[in-house]
């Protein structure tokens, strides 16, 4: 009789084997995924090592011919960058937009979303798609839009203001205001998809937790800052990580109604970035887009460490 402890015995499994078909199955999976993965590897992850490694060189548009004589200079184009004025500029505007579009966008989506779940009765479905149509609606076509209602002389709002007796600004041209335009036209686009996703949250706070919170006396605010507000946390989460995410890279506004101006007033640092790039100077421009990346992946773990599930 043998004394040797089975891996039954001891609690410890033994070798896995597989058998041909779990094979046969995983080899038609890597077939069938092989097309999609070649694909992501020359199109996404090439292109992303590429700008790595142009940030650290002195890669021009004169290079594109020898792309392998360029020369190696470490974090120079970074300090540089970050010696840049106008980059400075750039970077203080994406952080206004930031700091003053992404809180507006959630609370108008919210909103949105409270009164169309508990206000609005007739004609809801009317109402939500209203509020989401310029989410699917090109961005290009909202901006030409805008800057045709923000026109100074004969756009639709100067004209309002007029007949009321008040002398419109030039909206676009006046450093004052052309970047809370911006930002004012980010928040109408965008709360549509804040509003749809609070929505679905809202329809999943139980009810009786309201019903038993209203018998023992809180008041509509009580119950929404202690019950409903806590439920919706993944909600809120999920809208500000993807907002956040889409403002640090906002490019499209400033391109159409300003291209960076007034005075470099809606400068963002994706469009520094693309200015670089457009002047042959891929090594700054590369460098500059793992600004913004850095900058992303801190706002979002800034995001997930404020507003995570408490234990």
């Amino acid at each position: 009789m043998s004394l040797t402890p089975t891996p039954a015995a001891t609690g410890r499994r033994g070798p896995r084997t597989s058998s041909p078909a779990a094979r046969r199955q995983s080899r038609a999976a890597w077939t069938l995924a092989l097309p999609f993965l070649a694909l992501f590897a020359v199109f996404m992850l090439l292109p992303v090592a590429w700008s790595l490694l142009m940030s650290v060189t002195d890669t021009k548009s004169a290079d594109l011919r020898t792309p392998f004589a360029v020369g190696f200079v470490g974090l120079d184009n970074y300090v540089e960058l970050f010696q840049d004025p106008v980059f400075f500029t750039a970077l203080r505007n994406t952080g206004v937009f930031v700091l003053f579009g992404l809180p507006l966008t959630l609370a108008a989506g919210l909103a949105a979303a409270v009164v169309l779940d508990r206000g609005i009765r007739a004609f809801r479905a009317v109402f939500r798609v209203g509020l989401y149509l310029p989410v699917v609606t090109s961005v290009v076509a909202i901006a030409v839009v805008w800057k045709t209602l923000l026109e100074p002389r004969a756009g639709l709002v100067n004209t309002v203001l007029g007949r009321v007796g008040i002398d419109g600004p030039a909206w676009l041209a006046d450093t004052r205001f052309a970047l809370p335009v911006m930002i004012v036209m980010a928040v109408w686009r965008n709360l549509g998809t804040v509003m749809i996703i609070m929505l679905a949250g809202l329809q999943g706070v139980p009810q009786s937790l309201m019903e038993a919170a209203e018998l023992d006396g809180a008041g509509p605010w009580q119950r929404f800052r202690r019950i409903t507000l806590p439920l919706l946390r993944p909600a809120l989460l999920l809208t500000s990580v993807t907002t956040g995410i889409g403002y640090l890279q906002f490019f499209d506004e400033p391109f159409v109604m300003t291209n960076g101006g007034p005075l470099d007033s809606t400068l963002s640092a994706t469009m520094f970035s693309y200015r670089q790039f457009g002047y042959g100077n891929y090594d700054y421009s590369s460098a500059a887009s793992y600004v913004v990346f850095v900058l992303i992946a801190a706002l979002t773990v800034l995001q997930f460490r404020v507003m995570r599930e408490k234990d």
